[in-house]
């Protein structure tokens, strides 16, 4: 199932992106280009979660709705 987990991206002076989140503690990636912390984001929040899953945890994450915003980050 989809959910929403709301990423934080920020430049870094010396020049890569951090992406964090406060809907699950514990992430951090970090890429030379925003959409490349965003991927590696997403394969730290699998994990994650999947570890979250064998400790009986469950995280909160909100259900995509039928209709939402986002950004879609391109080179031009």
């Amino acid at each position: 199932m989809e959910r929403i987990i709301n990423i934080h991206i920020e430049k870094l002076p010396e020049g890569v992106y951090l992406a964090t989140s406060d809907d699950i503690q514990g992430l951090v990636a970090q890429g030379r280009t925003a959409t490349e912390a965003l991927e590696i984001a997403r394969d730290v929040a699998r994990k994650l979660i999947e570890a979250q899953r064998k400790k009986s945890n469950h995280i909160k994450l909100s259900s995509i709705s039928n209709s939402f915003n986002y950004p879609l980050i391109v080179n031009a």
